[in-house]
């Protein structure tokens, strides 16, 4: 279905409501900052809450937000979540691993690529040349040696710098134990926790990083329980659905493979998948990130009630034109 712009204007102003709305239903798509409108939300109103979160990779929607910023954003919205959610739901957050967090204090990476050096010239050449002309810098070096002065800082100082010859170090930051941390101050606890197993970044490449790195190609989908007696319903999957990933920690999905709606999309498998399985059949299910409006899109299709929040508005437009065509 196509929209002209009088119908997109009719659907945000049916659905997209302000944040400050003193009559609250769900089925919407708000505009806001998340740690605003989850104030307005009623306590104990949300079966499922599922989001995936700015990542703190550098992404346009980011680009303002400090490392400081970014945690007690994520902090803020996870506390709201105490009140919330209902006795017995669930928070389930998805998201990945900074896989290149800069860090200062961290030594330099250095890495000696022993099989895939371009040029013959080895480490003992250049010192050989070193104590020959001692006075001698790296560009005189290097037309002693026939190369180029690039080979002879790598030689001395190793093939590969991590995070650049002028950069600062990067390290791997686990964010989900900033996110247990943040959970537990809430009052929440890690119930169990999922590897969505996604095609490799480098999939469509035959180069590979000259350390021991892997390809990035799974995310987090951590599982939060607010206390209280969850019922479970073994109705709520397929006997298929059960076997074949139900009650597996790995699933593996497909990456959206055009980002056209969204820079940071999900699979809206993956979302169905968390709400059948974390939600009952007409309970409510909230995304405080909605992005492209996956979620909502898909709580629809599965006959939940739903509600979206997002401070970007093309991000609303998208998400409610999703969702109301769902």
């Amino acid at each position: 279905m196509t929209h002209t712009r009088l119908d997109v204007e009719r659907l945000e102003n049916s659905q997209c409501v302000k944040a400050k709305n003193p009559a609250f239903t769900f089925d919407k798509i708000i505009r806001g900052d998340a740690r605003s409108v989850l104030k307005d939300v009623p306590t104990e109103s949300i079966d499922l809450s599922f989001w995936s979160p700015p990542y703190y990779v550098g992404k346009s929607y980011e680009k303002d937000l400090t490392f400081d910023g970014w945690q007690n954003l994520i902090a803020d919205v996870v506390k709201e979540h105490s009140r919330i959610l209902k006795p017995a739901g669930f928070l389930v957050v998805n998201i990945g691993d900074i896989l290149c967090f800069p860090d200062p204090e961290m030594p330099r990476y250095q890495a000696n690529n022993v099989r895939g050096k371009s040029h013959s010239v080895t480490r003992e050449d250049v010192e050989r040349m070193k104590r020959r002309f001692p006075k001698a810098n790296r560009h005189q070096l290097a037309q002693h040696l026939g190369c180029s002065e690039q080979t002879v800082q790598r030689r001395l100082e190793g093939n590969n710098v991590r995070g650049g010859k002028n950069g600062i170090a990067t390290k791997v930051l686990l964010t989900g134990c900033m996110l247990s941390e943040w959970a537990e101050d809430a009052g929440l606890y890690l119930y169990d926790q999922r590897i969505w197993h996604k095609d490799p970044c480098w999939a469509n490449s035959r180069w590979h990083s000259t350390s021991y790195r892997a390809v990035d190609e799974f995310e987090h989908v951590y599982v939060f329980w607010k206390p209280g007696v969850v019922e479970f319903d073994r109705d709520r999957l397929e006997p298929v659905e059960w076997s074949e990933w139900g009650s597996r920690g790995v699933w593996h999905i497909r990456s959206v493979r055009r980002n056209d709606r969204h820079e940071a999309e999900f699979p809206e498998e993956l979302a169905a998948r968390v709400i059948k399985l974390f939600s009952p059949a007409d309970g409510v299910v909230l995304d405080p990130f909605v992005g492209s409006g996956t979620t909502t899109a898909v709580a629809k299709g599965l006959g939940r009630n739903w509600l979206g929040i997002d401070s970007d508005p093309s991000s609303i437009r998208a998400a409610t034109r999703r969702t109301h065509d769902s």
